[in-house]
């Protein structure tokens, strides 16, 4: 593929993503506390997550293997960091979820197509388009790349631990909602959301690549709509006040 056709297919990647954000505040779309009998044939929650996130994992590990970049320089390290993401996310994170949740599966199919389109931009940038030595040995001296190195694992620890409270916000048998307190959830809504919007900016800015920066937009694009939808949830069930001045995605901003 040519670098001028790769980028066209990420500027057609980034308007549907305009398309996306727009629509999600009309729609929300049905998996957790919005899934609604209307989206139709739904599977368990841990079988639909290992369905939405594992294409992702294997498709960037066949544009890996298929390379032949092999385990050295810089493109190996960031493979590393996404397939990271994606393996926790893919096998770990369905594991941990409690409760007899389900996906509709147009979620699941909608999350797969977009999952196997952004693994082929992310693999084709750094396997295959990145120009000759642009991940030589100076590219690790660029301030960039260590503030993307951190926010990428203060994200992915913000991402984490979010989850990890979400989990334990009820107990067994138990399928009311509640009102999480802890950790990121001081200062947002969407405590999870904003981690991995942290996560995938430093991604984005370790790497340099314009494949990661698609995939800082899309992330929210897809995300911010559904805290604010998530926000007004919480608002309706708990009240204004309980929710206080928190914001939806970004503390202190949106």
């Amino acid at each position: 593929m040519s670098l001028e056709f790769f980028n066209w297919i990420l500027i057609a990647f980034s308007a549907l993503g305009l398309v996306v954000f727009v629509a999600l505040f009309f729609i929300k779309a049905g998996y957790g506390m919005f899934r609604t009998r209307q989206w139709g044939v739904s599977v368990p929650n841990k079988i639909g997550w290992v369905c939405m996130e594992a294409p992702v994992f294997f498709v960037m590990w066949a544009l890996w293997w298929q390379s032949g970049t092999g385990a050295k320089g810089l493109p190996f390290l960031f493979f590393l960091l996404f397939e990271l993401h994606y393996f926790q996310r893919s096998f770990v994170f369905p594991l941990l979820l409690k409760g007899k949740s389900r996906m509709p599966v147009a979620i699941l199919l909608m999350g797969v197509v977009f999952n196997l389109l952004n693994g082929y931009i992310q693999g084709e940038w750094l396997f295959y388009l990145a120009p000759d030595g642009f991940y030589d040995e100076a590219f690790i001296y660029r301030p960039a790349y260590w503030v993307g190195l951190v926010l990428f694992f203060v994200g992915m620890g913000i991402n984490w631990h979010s989850d990890y409270v979400i989990r334990h916000l009820r107990k067994p048998g138990d399928t009311r909602h509640y009102l999480p307190q802890k950790g990121m959830y001081r200062w947002v809504t969407s405590g999870n959301y904003f981690g991995e919007l942290v996560e995938w900016t430093g991604f984005a800015l370790l790497t340099a690549s314009p494949a990661a920066w698609v995939f800082v937009w899309w992330t929210f694009a897809n995300l911010a709509p559904r805290a604010y939808a998530i926000r007004r949830k919480y608002r309706e069930e708990f009240g204004r006040e309980a929710v206080g001045k928190r914001k939806c995605l970004i503390p202190y901003i949106f």
